[in-house]
């Protein structure tokens, strides 16, 4: 158990860890008070198993999505008036002593949010290249670059971050929505140097899937924050684009009397995809200002 007055639990999704969830929870219970799985519509026994390791366990009738076994636990940890609360992989990817380092800092520095980062003091070395390359190009959309590892699981909350915290999303692109959202409520983040293996069968997220799900998710909030940047600019450029289209097309039927259909088409499309991109960045980007305001 961590030694200082604070009420720490270990919060793990699990999705058909049975292999797995007894050893975490085995080493994780000497550091924390609490132990929260959420079992996410296992069709194993991992939810039995935790409960009888003696962790509260939450049930999804049917697998929802990381993102969804998160939010269960947030609010499950507050619900236990928990004070810090350290979501964990249950695969057994993690060393479950690294949670005081993260606890620690969480403490000692005042911070509302910690990340177990994968990728520095030389941790990198032991990150699949293909992995941290992925890794690397989400980290630079969604926090400029500001946070070495935005796809880590393990990391350590306050009570006011999980108060702050309205999360929609289901799947894996929860960790970036939480950096994002993080941000915009103004809670301090740090980062900690954590190890981690990987084992041939720790992982039931398909790496494709994963990754199609966190760009997606990324792009999703990234356009919301900056509609005028991701829509308006496009737009614009597209608009540009079709004046010119337009004043080729008439030149053309100018010189040689003959109305060319493929130079109007195209000119209409460039002229009608940027008015449709440029309105709906003006418009997501009232919405976004209206409801600032009115929070």
């Amino acid at each position: 158990m961590v030694a200082m007055s604070l009420k720490v639990a270990a919060l793990l999704p699990a999705y058909n860890e049975e292999h797995h969830i007894a050893s975490v929870l085995v080493c994780l219970r000497r550091y924390v008070d609490l132990m929260i799985v959420c079992d996410d519509g296992s069709t194993d026994l991992t939810g039995d198993i935790a409960q009888a390791m003696g962790a509260i366990v939450i049930r999804h009738d049917s697998n929802l999505g990381y993102g969804a076994a998160v939010k269960s636990l947030f609010k499950a940890a507050l619900e236990h008036n928990v004070d810090v609360s350290v979501t964990i992989d249950a695969d057994n990817q993690h060393d479950p002593s690294d949670l005081l380092r993260l606890v620690e800092a969480l403490r000692e520095n005042d911070y509302d949010l910690v990340i177990g980062s994968r990728f520095i003091e030389g941790n990198h070395n032991k990150v699949p290249g293909w992995r941290k390359k992925g890794i690397d190009l989400i980290n630079r959309l969604s926090t400029n670059g500001g946070v070495s590892d935005s796809q880590s699981g393990f990391r350590a909350y306050s009570r006011r971050a999980l108060e702050s915290l309205e999360l929609t999303e289901d799947g894996m692109g929860v960790s970036t929505e939480i950096l994002i959202k993080a941000e915009e409520a103004g809670l301090r983040v740090g980062e900690v140097p954590i190890s981690v293996r990987y084992l041939e069968d720790s992982s039931t997220y398909n790496p494709l899937v994963h990754g199609l799900d966190v760009a997606l998710s990324t792009f999703k909030h990234m356009s919301l924050r900056h509609p005028l940047l991701f829509f308006g600019l496009p737009g614009l450029i597209s608009l540009m684009i079709s004046v010119f289209m337009w004043a080729f097309t008439f030149r053309n039927y100018t010189l040689s009397k003959v109305f060319s259909t493929g130079l109007a088409v195209t000119s209409l499309t460039t002229t009608l995809v940027g008015l449709s991109l440029l309105t709906t960045g003006v418009i997501i980007w009232v919405m976004v200002s209206i409801r600032k305001e009115t929070v």
